[in-house]
């Protein structure tokens, strides 16, 4: 079972993302002037989110797929392979259909991209749910062209979650017009739901928090998986710059640690899919930290192929830094991505 919260969070918190008193929650650092006005406009502290409703119902929606997905850990489940690596349990689908349903009762006229189940489209287009795609493309928005888009992964870090490993999570984004609108990403064990809204903080438990501000890239601690031509030399020349790097196997509760601080920064060139980052990269860009593709592009792209998704998550000081060192040589092409870091 997961273990009582930090704190309760407000209602006030939940519903505009931004507690008027609350200071933020720093990893042991003083909060950087970037978290104060992040990138894609500027946060006015006490002022209601416009999309504080979705907030509000993304949270609720995560803790009741939370509490499905934690009465299923280290219990007896039933698995399948959906590739060489990726295994599907029987909670993924389960906390699938809670959050779809939801989805569905309260706001019918979204579109929904879901890890198992793929693209959904709106009521007003089609009333029954799309299938999974069979014509041998992995799932995408392609199909569902919809100004307003769910995406959904209802448990990250499968095989962690399989093995008995306390390190996973439920990731719920709002996508409107092509951009990350609204992020919530719940770690059950813990009882932790990161939280952001691209006109608010990013928060932990209804309070604002903020990204990393180490000035050494010596100190930083870095979340890293790198795929592709010399990757072994990239990764080596990584490792030499920082004091730490590691993965953990559920890559959407990584990269909101980089909005905590815990992990100072995040690297993963590939392999990774829409459903891992849309809710993430929101929370750890509105801590404060510059997030982008592995080449300096945007971090989100919901018709990006499944796993062919990378993301450079950092602190503005460090961000440059990283991307020249993960950035594979442009003489030698892209190579075909490796496993995505969490299942």
């Amino acid at each position: 079972m997961s273990r009582p919260a930090e704190g309760a969070p407000e209602t006030a918190a939940q519903e505009t993302g931004a507690p008027e008193t609350a200071p933020p929650e720093t990893a042991g650092t003083q909060a950087s002037p970037r978290a104060a006005a992040p990138h894609r406009g500027a946060i006015v502290t006490g002022t209601r989110s416009a999309f504080a409703t979705e907030l509000a119902f993304a949270l609720e929606v995560a803790a009741r797929a939370g509490e499905l997905v934690m009465g299923g850990y280290e219990r007896d489940q039933r698995i399948r392979h959906k590739g060489a690596r990726d295994i599907v349990t029987e909670i993924d689908g389960a906390s699938e259909r809670l959050i779809i349903d939801a989805i569905r009762s309260a706001f019918p006229g979204d579109a929904i991209l879901a890890e198992e189940t793929g693209a959904h489209a709106g009521a007003p287009s089609d009333p029954a749910p799309a299938d999974r795609l069979h014509d041998g493309s992995a799932p995408s928005a392609r199909s569902v062209p919809a100004r307003r888009v769910w995406v959904v992964d209802p448990l990250d870090g499968t095989i962690n979650f399989a093995n008995g490993i306390p390190f996973f999570c439920v990731s719920i984004g709002l996508v409107v017009d092509g951009l990350p609108s609204v992020g919530v990403v719940l770690d059950p064990v813990r009882g932790e739901p990161f939280a952001a809204t691209v006109d608010g903080p990013a928060t932990l438990v209804g309070r604002p928090i903020a990204c990393s501000t180490k000035e050494r890239l010596a100190d930083v601690v870095i979340a890293l998986s790198l795929s592709g031509r010399a990757a072994t030399r990239r990764a080596r020349a990584v490792r030499r710059q920082v004091r730490s790097a590691r993965t953990l196997g559920a890559a959407a509760l990584e990269i909101a640690y980089v909005g905590r601080g815990r992990f100072d920064a995040f690297a993963v060139s590939a392999g990774m899919s829409a459903w891992d980052v849309a809710a993430a990269g929101l929370i750890a860009e509105r801590a404060g930290a510059v997030v982008t593709s592995p080449t300096a592009g945007p971090w989100l792209d919901l018709a990006a192929a499944s796993r062919s998704v990378g993301l450079l998550a950092a602190p503005a000081a460090h961000h440059a830094t990283l991307l020249e060192l993960i950035r594979e040589p442009a003489s030698m092409g892209r190579a075909p991505a490796n496993a995505r870091p969490g299942a």
